[in-house]
């Protein structure tokens, strides 16, 4: 709909078809050419939202020549999350960014709101909408303190980031059409104006479920995609023949953009698991990034942010009486946290592959070209 002389696009479609800048195209998914990471099956859906209960939303914000940005919003179950906490974690990779509320997170190792990603100059604004949609939610009348969780990259290359175009409105309405189903990637929400790697990056998901002998659990993660180094794909250097090759270039301006950007990541997990546990699991999707070729640069703020839905590992709201939960234990996570990093890794390639080529804010950023890359990846 249009609002505002801004085109909003509340996206829920699904991976191939995604609205962006350009014109809309259908693109693969990273299975799709064959490119299937690790050893561990993928869910139904291939998406963070195979994890049951996990609901995904964003807003797509394209207006003129020069907005190219949005909101992607996880809940990790459709509840009330202040009341119903998830334990959860964060991981730093490079603390090179703006991740609001994780302290409170580390501290406390729980989540008690939905997490929303948007762009840096966004994270005020998307803060106040996380705390005016939890302060609606029906029970939460007398609640009195919030720790909104809101991550970010820098998409100031393709939008015009200091207009600070995301509003209080476009976060609820993510919020509020957060779906169980199948998540857009690509250029939407938070990805709307994001690079990676030199080309065209955006939101990216996928997922694990492990054999019942190493417990069933399901991992599935969503990234926003917004950092540099030097492509790899499924252990292919692609960048040796895409070209996009940081501190290769003469001028040191544009060298310098191997460190404008970062790269948000999201771990749910049905799995019982404390805090601790779940930072460990942040910890290797953060790690994951490797394996796509990830130079970790200065600039690059990495962070991951890990919760369990599994009802044993909730607590609630006040609760002060002391209870039993069955969480697994260290010798029982191996597995896990094979499953992260390969979903981690997939997701990332099904960010670069669903975006669409993108102008705005007096630059074009290409998507990745398909053809070359299925001929790149058949000598594999």
């Amino acid at each position: 709909m249009w609002m505002f002389g801004r085109v909003i696009i509340a996206a829920t479609l699904m991976s191939g078809g995604c609205f962006t800048a350009s014109a809309q195209e259908a693109r693969p998914r990273a299975r799709d050419l064959g490119i299937a990471p690790g050893v561990f099956s993928p869910g139904p859906r291939n998406t963070i939202t195979d994890v049951a209960g996990v609901r995904v939303g964003h807003v797509t914000l394209v207006s003129g020549n020069r907005v190219r940005t949005g909101v992607t919003a996880i809940l990790p179950h459709g509840g009330n999350v202040f009341q119903d906490k998830v334990t959860g974690a964060v991981y730093v990779g490079n603390a090179f960014g703006k991740l609001a509320g994780a302290l409170q997170v580390a501290e406390l190792g729980t989540i008690e709101t939905p997490i929303v990603l948007t762009n840096t100059l966004g994270v005020a604004t998307a803060s106040e909408g996380v705390l005016e949609w939890t302060l609606r939610q029906a029970g939460n009348e007398d609640v009195r303190s919030v720790n909104p969780l809101v991550g970010e990259t820098n998409d100031g290359r393709l939008n015009d980031i200091r207009g600070r175009h995301v509003t209080r409105a476009d976060v609820l309405q993510a919020l509020e059409r957060a779906s169980e189903g199948p998540v857009a990637e690509g250029a939407v929400g938070a990805g709307t104006g994001t690079v990676a790697f030199g080309w065209k990056g955006g939101i990216g998901t996928a997922s694990r479920v492990l054999p019942r002998d190493h417990g069933g659990f399901t991992v599935g993660v969503l990234v926003q995609t917004n950092y540099g180094g030097f492509l790899t794909i499924d252990g292919v250097p692609v960048w040796r023949t895409l070209g996009h090759t940081p501190f290769a270039v003469a001028d040191a301006s544009e060298a310098s953009r191997a460190d404008e950007g970062s790269c948000m990541i999201v771990v749910g997990t049905d799995a019982p698991l404390d805090a601790s546990a779940l930072e460990r699991l942040a910890a290797r999707s953060i790690f994951a990034l490797a394996r796509t070729g990830s130079s970790y640069t200065n600039g690059s703020g990495d962070f991951a942010i890990a919760f369990s839905t599994a009802r044993e590992a909730r607590r609630r709201h006040g609760e002060r009486a002391a209870r039993s939960r069955a969480m697994l234990p260290s010798d029982a996570l191996s597995p896990l946290f094979q499953a992260v990093i390969e979903t981690t890794e997939e997701a990332v390639y099904n960010s670069l592959l669903a975006a669409t080529t993108t102008t705005g804010n007096g630059h074009t950023v290409e998507a990745l070209p398909i053809e070359t890359l299925r001929e790149l990846l058949q000598g594999r």
